[in-house]
Parts: structure tokens; sequence; C-alpha cells
């Protein structure tokens, strides 16, 4: 499955300082990124499977919601990969050809991520 990119808001984003993603970044992200829907949705499939079977009453269908963790937007890349990482569906070997700029704010976000799940 592929989620078509979307190039909508470039040219006047209002982001400042937003990271430029290459060609070649994009090929790498995209393959990371279909590459951790694909494992995720497979998942997800499975377990609306086992719900499915296990509805008694309507009331129950509202389990089945999923939510929009997956957006290919450059703008947003980092904190979906670093997201990823961070529940390790993807591994950052998957993002070699990224700049270092980007794998830096991935990491950020990842580590980020993992300190609000350490106990205070």
């Amino acid at each position: 499955m592929t989620i078509p990119f979307s190039p909508a808001g470039r040219a006047n984003d209002p982001m400042k300082g937003e990271l430029r993603w290459s060609k070649s970044e994009r090929a790498t992200a995209r393959k990371a990124f279909d590459h951790a829907l694909n494992q995720e949705l497979q998942e997800v499939i499975q377990q609306a499977k086992q719900m499915a079977a296990a509805i008694k009453q309507p009331s129950e269908l509202w389990e089945l919601e999923h939510h929009r963790k997956y957006e290919f937007r450059v703008s947003k890349l980092t904190f979906v990969f670093g997201t990823l990482i961070h529940e390790g569906r993807l591994a950052e070997q998957e993002l070699r050809g990224l700049r270092e700029d980007k794998l830096e704010a991935i990491r950020s976000h990842a580590g980020f991520l993992s300190s609000r799940d350490e106990p205070i």
C-alpha cells in the first residue's frame, strides 16, 4: 500500500527553518515509511479480525477505530519517524540515506518520547 505524497503548501509554508529533503532522501523516507506502515497495517488487520469476531453488540464497533499516525508530509516526517523508532516499528538503519540534520531531528523526537515514558 502506498500513500500518495502531497506537496501541498510547500511554496508558502509558514514554518521557518523547515528541513529541506532532497529527492534521494524522499525516496529513502518513502521506503522506510511504507515498510513501517505495511508492517503495522498487517498487525492492525489481525487485531481487527480478532476484535470483529468478538463483537456482540453494535456499541463495541467503536473500539475498531484507527488513529492517524502515518502522514507522509515532509514537514511531519521527523515526528513520524521519531515515533516509529520509539515504538520499535522502524530501525534507524532503514533511514540510511537521510542527511544528519534529519537523523538528528528524528533521534531528538524519539528521545523526547522515551523521556516521557520514564517515571518521574
